[in-house]
């Protein structure tokens, strides 16, 4: 992608995939890369990703992966691994597209877990640290159980209804996330081993009342990081943060990204 454009699409994954921007052009600033969760899109951050633009300064690019919002289905039944794929075989192409030189990858529940990996995957120096939000990194019974009620919710509720809001094909939108996550097979993923090859900062944000994971979750990068692992923990908040608590969520972002940028200038300087 030639311009920092506002919106458009671009091509990764052999996808035509959609994408939204705020603030600053990569060769004017760092740039914050947002990857959405199972069932969400580059709009359906709403207005987050300008928030997180206005309170970093930095640049902030979102999208949609295949088989969501308005970017090309996916190809389904989706692999069990889709997560490390899009982690290690996407990820670097929507990098390389939107002229990422340096930054953050900014990621919620399968989001979260998709930077994750490719932070402990691909050696990618351009990526100075990664803000995890509600990640996962093997399956818990509980988190099992609420996706199963989702299933219900969209055969029986308005689920459907709401999701065609912002998805071009809901049917395959919700069947691509909800198949893999209930497949028998899925009951044994883990990828925490991803987090022992990290080597850059991390920040993870949890709902204390998060109904898809517990802090163990979080306990598993704290007991495994060799980089810096900051957490927060916020009260009266579930699976989505910047949504049950956008002001904590928001400011806690924005000193993580401030810190990077003292290391990043204390390390040229010192150079």
């Amino acid at each position: 992608m030639a311009d920092w454009k506002a919106e458009g699409t671009l091509e990764a994954g052999g996808k035509t995939l959609e994408y939204r921007c705020f603030g600053p052009a990569p060769s004017e600033a760092p740039t914050i890369v947002m990857l959405h969760e199972g069932l969400g899109s580059a709009g359906l951050w709403r207005d987050f990703p300008e928030k997180v633009a206005e309170a970093t300064g930095m640049g902030v690019c979102a999208y949609s992966r295949a088989g969501y919002g308005q970017s090309d289905p996916a190809d389904l039944p989706r692999p069990l691994d889709y997560m490390t794929r899009e982690a290690v075989d996407v990820l670097p192409e929507v990098l390389d597209r939107i002229g990422f030189r340096r930054g953050i990858l900014l990621g919620h529940s399968d989001g979260a877990t998709i930077a994750a990996i490719h932070a402990g995957s691909v050696e990618d120096y351009r990526v100075r640290g990664i803000i995890l939000m509600a990640p996962h990194f093997f399956t818990e019974q509980m988190g099992l159980d609420e996706i199963a009620r989702a299933r219900k919710a969209y055969e029986r509720g308005n689920l459907r209804d709401r999701m065609a809001k912002h998805h071009r094909d809901p049917d395959h939108t919700f069947r691509g996330w909800n198949d893999a996550w209930l497949d028998p097979a899925f009951a044994r993923w883990n990828v925490a081993e991803v987090i022992d090859y990290w080597r850059i900062p991390a920040l993870a944000i949890q709902g204390r009342q998060d109904q898809y994971g517990t802090l163990a979750q979080i306990e598993e990068m704290e007991s495994r990081a060799y980089s810096p692992v900051e957490v927060s923990v916020l009260e009266d908040c579930r699976h989505a943060p910047h949504q049950d608590q956008p002001a904590n969520t928001l400011a806690a972002i924005a000193e993580f990204a401030a810190r990077l940028e003292r290391i990043e200038a204390a390390e040229v300087e010192a150079a």
